[in-house]
């Protein structure tokens, strides 16, 4: 599987697309600050990276420029230039994007109140697992859920049958393998970004991980194995090949924070300034509504079985295509939603995510 010409979001606005069925982590505001009191840019460089489509790819930006318009108007300063680059894999939808950065500015002064810096936006069409940018020009970087996605399945996991991911009855081979592979993209995503940032620049990471030092823990592989029973009761009934699941499995890790921890030490080019984790509770109408959960087309914005539902098709739909072919999708997705219906009817079932803060040395 060629994840760099498959994975990507869904595109569009509708009901099935990433601008729709997203979880977004809002930036911390110290970082920002930290950044513009040590450095006083006269251009800030901003990179969102996995920035996938349609409007929420601006958010987090949006929040950046506004904490330093603050700032400047406190310091009565002049408000700097912004340059911004969107980066993900170069099948995401880019013209989604950038059909809302043409009211970006207008629209965030009228927030403001009073006019901001102009601001510049570019599209970085590759994955963040190698170079993107030149060296040290780079100020503030962010990434929110992108980095669990692996730049590839990882090698030597052919015995992973009936599983798409980790479970509890993944031979240790398959742990091993997908750890490992984790540590060869995350620990080359530091060194690039390390490369790519200027002293002092900051970088804010949110990806689903784990508590549990235990990689088949359920906080993490619930879902997955839940997909998986869509798709081998669809075996059952002949309407997938067997070795079609036994071929499939999803370039993913979740990472405990000490795993991120351990890479970050190794690689050696960042200090720590923040390293937690959150849980988000996946049956709760309420945390949907609280984390921005941007599903207004929704047909039933409290069904928690279709938010996640659309939440997992919005990322895997691309891969799901590409190995299964179109025609099953719907079904699979509808089997998914029953079956998360029935689940979480009976259990809570919760995302977990590890969020870490890092100043390039």
């Amino acid at each position: 599987m060629d994840v760099t010409n498959i994975l990507h979001m869904n595109g569009g606005i509708g009901k099935c697309s990433y601008a729709n069925n997203s979880i977004l982590q809002h930036i911390r505001e110290e970082a920002i600050i930290r950044v513009y009191n040590s450095i006083h840019p006269r251009c800030l460089s901003i990179a969102e990276l996995g920035c996938s489509s349609g409007p929420n790819a601006f958010i987090v930006v949006s929040e950046i420029i506004k904490i330093v318009e603050n700032l400047c108007k406190e310091m009565n300063h002049k408000s700097p230039e912004y340059k911004v680059f969107m980066n993900d894999l170069p099948e995401n939808d880019f013209n989604n994007i950038f059909k809302s950065s043409s009211t970006f500015e207008e629209k965030l002064s009228n927030e403001m109140k009073s006019q901001i810096g102009p601001c510049y936006f570019y599209a970085a069409p590759t994955s963040f697992y190698g170079r993107i940018f030149p060296n040290q020009t780079l100020h503030f970087i962010h990434s929110s859920s992108s980095l669990h996605w692996l730049s590839k399945v990882p090698e030597g996991i052919e015995k992973n049958k009936g599983n798409i991911y980790i479970s509890n009855t993944s031979p240790l081979n398959v742990l091993k393998a997908y750890y490992e592979q984790f540590q060869k993209d995350f620990s080359l995503f530091l060194k690039c970004r390390a490369e790519e940032l200027v002293e002092q620049g900051q970088m804010f990471l949110t990806l689903l991980g784990r508590r549990s030092e235990h990689q088949s823990t359920k906080e993490c592989c619930y879902i997955w194995e839940l997909m998986a029973k869509a798709l081998n009761d669809m075996v059952l009934e002949g309407k997938i090949k067997e070795k079609e699941i036994d071929t499939f499995n999803i370039p993913y890790y979740t990472p405990s924070p000490s795993e991120v921890k351990l890479e970050v030490l190794k690689e050696g080019s960042f200090t720590i300034n923040l390293l937690e984790v959150s849980e988000v509770n996946l049956n709760a109408y309420d945390t949907w509504n609280t984390l921005e959960y941007e599903s207004q087309s929704c047909e039933s914005f409290n069904d928690g079985a279709y938010n996640v539902a659309q939440c997992i098709r919005a990322g895997t739909e691309p891969l799901l295509v590409s190995h299964f072919g179109e025609a099953i999708i719907e079904e699979v997705f509808s089997r998914y939603q029953e079956i998360l219906n029935d689940h979480m009817s009976n259990e809570k079932i919760v995302f977990i995510y590890v969020t870490i803060l890092l100043t390039r040395k």
